[in-house]
């Protein structure tokens, strides 16, 4: 394990710093900044299919609504406690947990973190794709063309594994671009699309049964916020540790959660008033949203699409790489980003060309790795609430030092969490390999019971590694800060 590093550094415009700490001189900018690279990652339109994924738990329209934005703000407001590490500590989100987990402890989180970023990156480059060839049929292409898929690929994926390598600053000024972009085109859909909602249809869907709407309201929660806060740390490492904690917080969570709640609320609209195109969402999420423009308004909308979903793959890509490194790969962080790159492309390929449907498998991936990142971020949230001191920099980097090699504790409970987690969550029936989930479900009614579909076990994973930690991390970390309290 190496020793602690503070350094930052490029190449070529590269950006070659991984998991070390940021140096003093290379902290800057306000927490202002932290709006645009959240905002450009989750004003994607694809948050306007997710109202077709709600509404298929069979809720209406208002209880569609509330726990969509009631989810998005809960969810991103986790992100915005995990970003004040990131001041606090000036390190990658998965270094930082070191704390809580111990350095050589903290690689099973920072596994659990990979997975989720690769397979977050993968389904946004596949739902690029998807959109590229459905919207080149529309204007006349030919539809479901293997090659203008592969082509769509090859070129989509080179510009996220691009930004990926080139790193943060890079990235940054992308994102930039991408909100201005696509928040612009965003309204102008809007605009276009509003006669198509017949509030009719809408007010006429029956209510759902309590089951039904808090599976609606975890779904909501792992689809956006609890994806993200294995990296929420990542992009307020570099804001200078005197940084207002509550601007911190605040402007991640606006930046993350603003647009999402806007196009979920109008995708519930949009899918209530259609059942042909909600039909046509589960197969083709983003390309099911052209059937209902006007042809001169196809490729603007592409191009806003397209790039909604590669800033939000942009993000992950770089956060993948952080993570594989901190899991024990021992590489430079451009190459770990490549690799994801690789492993990306081809998952992709699988995907499109093999899968049979996608919002099914979606909600499993989303589901199956959302217990264990829960169990992971009520530890790490714990962990934050306790400290009252910045992180000891060099302890981080080494086994030797006070946040130890491995903290049992967490450690039983991210398991702990997981186990009892995944036994109340069951997958879509079109997920086989998923059969195995929701083995606690007979406790109350049965996977086919009013609970099935509740998704219980994410919030009860939550629920254990917080109140675990709560309780039973309290005097480690008190320890820890003695220790860094008699060196200042």
């Amino acid at each position: 394990m190496t020793t602690t590093q503070e350094t930052s550094s490029t190449r070529g415009g590269v950006e070659l710093t991984g998991l070390e700490t940021i140096a003093e001189s290379e902290r800057k900018g306000r927490p202002s900044g932290l709006f645009w690279p959240w905002f450009a990652a989750n004003v994607s339109v694809l948050a306007i299919s997710y109202g077709s994924f709600v509404l298929g738990f069979g809720v209406n329209f208002w209880q569609a609504s509330i726990v969509s934005v009631v989810g998005l703000a809960i969810s991103f407001l986790f992100c915005g406690f995990i970003s004040l590490a990131g001041k606090r500590g000036s390190a990658p989100t998965m270094v930082l947990s070191r704390a809580a987990f111990g350095v050589n402890g903290n690689r099973l989180p920072s596994i659990i973190s990979w997975l989720l970023t690769v397979g977050w990156e993968t389904v946004l480059c596949v739902l690029s794709v998807l959109a590229t060839s459905t919207v080149i049929g529309e204007l006349g292409g030919p539809k479901d063309s293997v090659v203008i898929k592969v082509v769509a690929l090859l070129v989509i994926a080179a510009i996220i594994v691009i930004a990926g390598i080139y790193g943060f600053n890079l990235i940054i000024r992308l994102q930039v671009i991408i909100t201005i972009v696509t928040g612009i085109v965003t309204v102008i859909y809007l605009i276009l699309v509003i006669p198509k909602i017949d509030w009719a249809a809408v007010s006429s869907l029956p209510a759902g049964a309590i089951g039904p709407v808090i599976g609606a309201f975890v779904l909501m929660m792992t689809g956006f916020g609890l994806g993200w806060i294995n990296a929420a740390a990542d992009y307020s490492r570099y804001l200078p540790r005197s940084a207002r904690s509550g601007g911190v917080v605040g402007w991640t969570t606006f930046g993350a959660a603003i647009a999402p709640a806007i196009l979920v609320v109008f995708g519930v609209l949009l899918a209530g008033s259609s059942k042909k195109l909600s039909d046509a969402i589960a197969g083709d999420p983003i390309g099911a949203l052209t059937s209902i423009l006007p042809v001169w308004f196809l490729v603007p909308f592409a191009i806003v699409a397209i790039l909604g979903l590669i800033g939000g793959a942009i993000l992950d890509i770089y956060s993948s790489g952080l993570a594989l490194l901190s899991a024990g790969l021992r590489l430079p962080r451009p190459m770990a980003a490549g690799i994801d790159g690789i492993i990306m492309i081809a998952g992709a390929a699988i995907v499109i060309f093999a899968a049979k449907d996608f919002v099914g498998p979606f909600q499993g991936f989303l589901i199956t790795l959302g217990v264990p990142i829960a169990a992971w971020g009520g530890i790490f949230l714990a962990d934050i609430l306790l400290r009252r001191r910045d992180y000891a920099d060099k302890e981080l980097y080494t086994s030797r030092g006070r946040y130890g090699s491995v903290n049992g504790t967490a450690v039983i409970l991210i398991l702990v969490g997981t186990a009892v987690g995944w036994g109340f969550v069951v997958a879509t029936a079109s997920v086989s390999w998923l059969t195995w989930q929701g083995y606690f479900l007979g406790i109350i009614g049965g996977k086919d019971g009013a609970w099935a579909y509740a998704n219980l076990g994410v919030l009860f994973a939550l629920v254990i590694g917080f109140v675990g930690t709560l309780i039973f991390g309290r005097a480690r970390i008190r320890r820890q800060e003695a220790a860094t309290a008699a060196e200042s």
